[in-house]
């Protein structure tokens, strides 16, 4: 049996390597954006002068020969369902028994005049950090348009470089459509700190041309301010790369509609990844989650599948992780930017400014619900399982050394943050002594 695989980012080429583990099929994986699987999380590093492209590769080029997984370095033009063939742009047709779509993601763009000019594009592929590479020598000043992780790496990449940034947010404080309103304000200042013009409040009207196809200037809608800048990043989120698809018989709306085997209308064509939409998502769970983690579990459930060996996809409890400058952040569960009526919060920040812990937990049985971290660590397996057991706010409290990520090498606050939080929940508790690793191993085996 032949399993394509079009596209090469976290989802497909998990799903190549589980199938291999899982069989002896032929394997194929399809892009046209780089001939080898790279980590997208590590683009900006690329620019920023950490690392060259081949660091961000984390297998070998001799890996997929090895692990026989024939890599084509084409582009897909057209698919022929009945037909099971991949029309490419060059070369013959490529014929296929099982199909698996890891399309990926493309850059919102809404209608914005100039938004096609050369010196205006997204962060997103390979691609995008070549053309901002481009177009960096004599960059005066770039404006980004969109708050949320991409944009907040934008401008971190340009100003690694010394090059004034201005980001244009439409919310009022810093993404507080996804954080709560103290992290919100935490990152708002730590934007500014790091002397990057933040707007907030404010949305693009129009791009301008300098007459020969460049951007020039962009002009704010609500201050009516226009701003000469030499690039324009558009960070107003992403969309599933599925357009070209929506004539064919494929089921799509907003990315391609799979079931919870992640197959979709067509029998033998799968979809995982950002370009995959459930129809009956796990309750808690969005229908189209395009970060890594859900790709690749995502990669792993198909994988299954296709080998006859069926599983239903699973995320588990909602975790998503990044860094907002020199703030690392962390949530695990339910940690919406306005707080439902079910769920009663606490909160502890650092006196600092740069460090916060929240835990919201249900208001009637007082079980915790999610977990909020700027600026510090706590172990993954530990707050899902807390999540996942239903454990009560007073148990998390004084077991709360358990969640620390490295107490060895980094500071710890665990008594000054457990005082503050059974002062706001009023919960009394009582710290039991015993060495942390072997109640940490205790803990997860139990």
């Amino acid at each position: 049996m032949h399993i394509a695989i079009i596209g090469n980012g976290i989802s497909g080429i998990t799903t190549a390597r589980w199938v291999r583990k899982l069989s002896n099929h032929k394997i194929t994986v399809i892009s046209s954006e780089t001939e080898h699987f790279f980590s997208r999380t590590a683009l900006m590093y690329i620019y920023m002068g950490h690392m060259r492209f081949k660091e961000t590769k984390p297998y070998e080029d001799y890996f997929w020969e090895k692990n026989r997984i024939d890599l084509v370095y084409n582009h897909v033009d057209d698919i022929d369902f009945k037909g099971k063939s991949l029309t490419m742009k060059s070369g013959p047709a490529i014929k296929y028994d099982k199909l698996v779509l890891a399309l990926g993601s493309a850059t919102n763009k809404f209608g914005w005049p100039g938004q096609d000019l050369n010196k205006v594009a997204g962060l997103y592929s390979y691609d995008d950090v070549e053309n901002m590479e481009k177009h960096t020598p004599g960059l005066q000043r770039a404006v980004i348009v969109g708050g949320g992780l991409i944009g907040i790496e934008m401008a971190e990449m340009f100003r690694s470089r010394d090059i004034p940034v201005t980001m244009l947010v439409r919310e009022s404080s810093y993404w507080n459509n996804v954080l709560p309103e103290e992290e919100s304000a935490m990152i708002s200042r730590h934007i500014k700190s790091h002397h990057i013009d933040l707007r907030l409040a404010e949305e693009l009207e129009s791009i301008e041309d300098d007459g020969q196809g460049n951007a020039c200037a962009v002009k704010m809608k609500n201050s009516g301010e226009r701003m000469e800048c030499g690039y324009v990043g558009l960070t107003a989120g992403v969309h599933p790369n599925v357009r070209w698809l929506k004539e064919t018989e494929l089921n799509v709306e907003r990315g391609i509609v799979v079931d919870n085997h992640l197959e979709t209308n067509i029998k033998d064509v799968y979809a995982v990844g950002d370009c995959a939409q459930l129809a009956t998502p796990k309750p808690g769970r969005r229908n189209i989650e395009a970060i890594w983690y859900a790709g690749r579990m995502m990669g792993e459930t198909a994988a299954y599948n296709i080998c006859e060996k069926p599983i239903e996809y699973d995320p588990g409890v909602w975790f998503n992780s990044a860094k907002f400058l020199d703030i690392e952040y962390q949530v695990y569960g339910e940690v919406p930017g306005k707080l439902p009526e079910h769920l009663t919060t606490i909160y502890w920040e650092h006196p600092d400014g740069e460090k916060a812990i929240r835990i919201n937990y249900h208001s009637d049985s007082k079980k915790v619900a999610g977990f909020n971290l700027m600026g510090i660590r706590f172990r993954h397996e530990v707050c899902e399982k807390w999540i996942k057991d239903g454990t009560s706010l007073k148990v998390v409290l004084e077991n709360l050394n358990l969640a620390n990520f490295d107490p060895e090498f980094y500071d710890t606050y665990e008594e000054m943050i457990r005082k503050s939080f059974a002062q706001q929940s009023g919960i009394q508790y009582q710290v039991k002594s015993k060495r942390l690793m072997d109640r940490v191993t205790a803990f997860l085996k139990g």
